[in-house]
């Protein structure tokens, strides 16, 4: 597999990158890559998280592969610098910086952006001490500041931070912290590898907490054998959601992300053959244009400077293909279930744990399944147990379905409301050797919409009281936006039955008192989401699978009557 459609990917988003930037070193926003905000002049404060963008531009001109036009240009150089003191100079006075909202203080935009100014400054060996007194004074602020939810990619974004600046300091100012804050990674991981976000597991974001820790174990000599001990669980996870088209992920997690950050299996994969495998058929993707697209003005970074490591430290030698294990993987914490059987009866193919899976693999030898390459014919069902039963349905290594449940558009207390069955909830399961059953109920979808007095109230909240606590604020906007489910009035039976080679998905939806009147339309979609994630909602290919119309149906019914959906797939 070439390594260098890695670094084409990444630098095909280089000129958008330099279009988002101030290029002027005449302009008082020279160095900002907001656009928003220096050009179009429509939101009245920049984003700190944009000036992420300089690792891209750093790493661009780095990179020396064929028709990279970057490539050791002295232009390139200025603008990562001037991207590095206007994030200086557009912080405030604490160090953190802006996302979403003045005064905000966000630790995830105040995260990002310092590791890609710290990585630049090294990168192309600037010497500045403003720059210096920056990364000082955000690296206090983030060692010792505590944000709302659980988000461990955050955790272990401060980490490698604080362990960069420390070191070009030459400081150990931080070391309390940084151990606070290592301990709680590890802590946090569960028992089936996997990294909590908000309310649950999401393998994408796992993948960027992966590469956060292989980063650690890299750095630090000799390696701290906890922190194998987690990446080797962490790698483990994520081989279980690498689909067998080289997709990654996607809406049956807790996040709705397809991200996959490949560079940290690049690390791994020094001492963990599996995790090299695991970028070949992510690899295999991103030629058949599997990947999601993240190139809009705000997300385009992350994935471009990750791309460009991957290019950096690729391991020429590769292990073979992953290997596909047939049989039933069940992470009963993550309420994730994976189930692979093939298009034939395989005698030996039986049903395992995801702890019997890494054991077994371990060693080599899996008696109670089959393992089989990912060239065998193998219909595999991505199921998301706390979420309706959401899932994603492979046949011969091509999507044949994806489903986020039920989607009705109500008239509700006078507007026109949605309940989805893809909110993250605690339903009722059954799991047998051949069938699942789900029981649930509908959720009100989170729409929330800005409107110019809303946004009028939280300039003035934020201008006035809310700027001595925008952890408070951030946390209100999660509830409101993210966590968290109110019921609608309708409840579901989902089950899925595996039959001669084919999953039979029966769907039922009943409807309380007479709701069935107030529904305008009804259907089940491929990617419907409803709550609000910035990576979440990226266009992938998968997405092209039509919506399943089923409004007329709905309106053929009475009262008492349940709306039943059967397929075969």
């Amino acid at each position: 597999m070439s390594r260098d459609l890695f670094a084409r990917i990444a630098l095909a988003q280089i000129p958008k990158i330099l279009t988002l930037l101030d290029r002027n070193p005449h302009s008082p926003t020279y160095g900002c890559f907001d656009r928003n905000f220096w050009h179009y002049k429509i939101i009245d404060f920049p984003s700190g998280m944009s000036q992420e963008f300089v690792w891209p531009l750093a790493l661009a001109y780095q990179t020396d592969v064929p028709e990279n036009p970057f490539y050791q240009e002295s232009s390139i150089r200025d603008w990562v610098e001037a991207g590095i003191l206007y994030a200086a100079r557009s912080a405030h006075a604490d160090g953190s910086c802006d996302d979403y909202f003045p005064y905000e203080r966000a630790a995830g935009a105040s995260a990002f952006s310092l590791l890609a100014c710290v990585e630049s400054y090294q990168l192309l060996e600037l010497d500045n001490k403003e720059a210096l007194r920056f990364f000082e004074r955000r690296a206090d602020w983030l060692a010792h500041h505590e944000e709302s939810g659980q988000l461990t990619n955050h955790q272990a974004l401060i980490v490698l931070c604080l362990e960069l600046v420390g070191r070009l300091l030459q400081t150990s100012k931080w070391k309390r912290a940084k151990l606070r804050r290592f301990e709680r990674v590890l802590d946090w991981q569960r028992d089936e590898g996997w990294f909590p976000e908000y309310e649950g597991c999401d393998p994408g974001y796992h993948t960027l907490t992966l590469w956060c820790l292989a980063r650690l174990e890299r750095m630090r000599s000799p390696s701290d054998p906890r922190l194998k001990e987690a990446l080797v669980k962490a790698v483990e996870l994520a081989s279980l959601f690498i689909h067998p088209d080289g997709s990654y992920g996607g809406e049956y997690s807790s996040r709705n992300t397809y991200n996959f950050f490949p560079h940290g299996f690049e690390l791994a994969g020094r001492w963990i053959p599996k995790a090299l495998a695991i970028n070949d058929l992510f690899l295999q993707g991103l030629e058949n244009g599997k990947a999601p697209c993240y190139a809009d003005d705000h997300i385009i970074g992350h994935h471009t400077w990750n791309y460009l490591l991957a290019w950096q430290d690729f391991i020429e030698e590769r292990p073979e293909p992953l290997p596909r294990p047939l049989g039933q993987i069940w992470l009963k914490e993550a309420n994730l279930l994976v189930i692979r059987h093939p298009t034939v009866e395989i005698e030996s193919a039986g049903e395992i744990g995801a702890k019997e899976v890494e054991e077994e693999n371990e060693r080599s030898e899996m008696p109670e399944t089959t393992a089989i390459s990912s060239e065998g014919a193998i219909v595999e069902l991505y199921v998301s147990l706390n979420k309706g039963g959401t899932f994603k349905l492979f046949r011969d290594r091509q999507l044949v379905a994806s489903d986020t449940h039920f989607s009705l558009q109500v008239r509700h207390g006078g507007k026109l409301k949605n309940a989805v069955g893809h909110l993250i909830a605690n339903d009722k399961v059954s799991i047998e050797k051949n069938e699942i059953i789900i029981i649930g109920q509908l959720g009100w979808a989170k729409q929330q919409q800005m409107t110019p007095l809303k946004m009028m109230i939280l300039r003035s909240v934020m201008l006035t009281g809310g700027r001595f606590f925008p952890n408070l604020i951030r946390k209100i906007l999660q509830a409101m936006l993210i966590t968290g489910k109110q019921d609608a009035p309708f409840h579901f039976t989902r089950t899925f039955r595996w039959e001669d080679g084919y999953w039979n998905i029966s769907d039922e939806l009943f409807s309380q008192s007479k709701s069935w009147k107030k529904v305008v339309s009804a259907g089940i979609g491929c990617a419907q989401t409803s709550i609000y994630i910035v990576m979440s909602r990226t266009f992938q290919l998968g997405q092209l699978l039509p919506w399943l119309d089923l409004t007329d149906r709905v309106k053929e019914l009475s009262q008492g009557q349940s709306l039943r959906v059967d397929r075969k797939l």
